[in-house]
């Protein structure tokens, strides 16, 4: 994979490297194309070609991490029909940051079109703090896929939940009316967070809305709701409908391992929506 464009930065404050993207993808025939791809360092923007109709977009940092100081920002475009993939090309690495990391997403998805929003894994290390903002807006008849994975971090290294600060803020509006507004705050002055997470090494949060996984959304709520509660469980998970067009899928695994083939298997029905295997291609 190569990047489409890359544009080096012309600001990088005393405080870490400040990178800004701008995505958007419109139809064209039967295909989905990327219209524009502009990204400043450290953040660069990779396009792979597919098999499918859906155009394909991964995300990539210079330096394989974010490091003190670190902001980036990307606005997202997806136009009337179009079908976009937006990907990492490996886990989201923060590494230790007194003065804190911050990486925010914001997309608007148009009439009939389709974002599936899948990065891998965030896994912060020891010292860490790290912000994390995604904002969606979808139009009437649009459809999002979202899956949002947190890993306790180098647990084979004993940083084990041994970061300083996490927060994630997911929000998703249709016509100005929330679908979802959350944050997810993981602070170890509340208490400290191994012993506040017991065995579990890995968190994660799987969103379906809309149209285009209304089939998807039926089959995963009868198969994760009848799932049976055992204690010790290595996966623990939840199924709860969000109105009448979407379905919140939650996660707490004893591994990352184990909740990013959990995560998966929820996407199962991803290559047929998108044309494509994309974690076939991936492996």
């Amino acid at each position: 994979m190569m990047p489409l464009e890359h544009i080096p930065s012309r600001e990088v404050s005393r405080n870490g490297r400040a990178g800004g993207a701008r995505l958007a993808f419109e139809r064209v025939g039967k295909r989905t194309v990327v219209r524009t791809a502009l990204a400043h360092s450290p953040l660069r923007l990779l396009t792979p070609r597919n098999h499918g109709h859906a155009a394909w977009v991964y995300t990539s940092s210079l330096g394989g991490g974010l490091v003190d100081g670190d902001h980036l920002s990307l606005e997202l475009d997806v136009a009337e029909g179009a079908t976009a993939l937006l990907s990492s090309q490996g886990s989201n690495r923060v590494y230790r940051s007194p003065r804190g990391c911050r990486s925010e997403l914001s997309a608007r998805v148009a009439e009939g079109a389709l974002l599936v929003l899948a990065p891998d894994p965030t896994m912060c290390f020891t010292g860490a703090r790290y912000v994390q903002r995604q904002d969606v807006q979808l139009s009437p008849g649009a459809s999002l896929v979202l899956m949002d994975l947190v890993t306790a971090g180098r647990s084979a290294n004993g940083e084990r939940w041994a970061f300083s600060h996490f927060a994630s803020t997911l929000r998703v509006h249709r016509e100005g009316r929330a679908l979802m507004d959350e944050c997810w705050l993981l602070e170890p002055s509340h208490g400290p967070l191994p012993e506040r997470l017991g065995r579990f090494d890995a968190l994660g949060t799987v969103l379906l809305v809309g149209p285009a996984v209304e089939s998807a959304r039926e089959t995963l709520a009868g198969l994760v709701g009848a799932l049976p509660v055992t204690p010790r469980a290595g996966l623990v998970c939840s199924a709860s409908p969000l109105g009448s067009d979407a379905l919140v899928l939650r996660a707490a695994a004893t591994s990352a391992e184990v909740l990013l083939r959990t995560a998966r298997d929820w996407l199962s029905f991803l290559p047929a929506l998108l044309g494509d295997d994309l974690w076939a291609r991936r492996a």
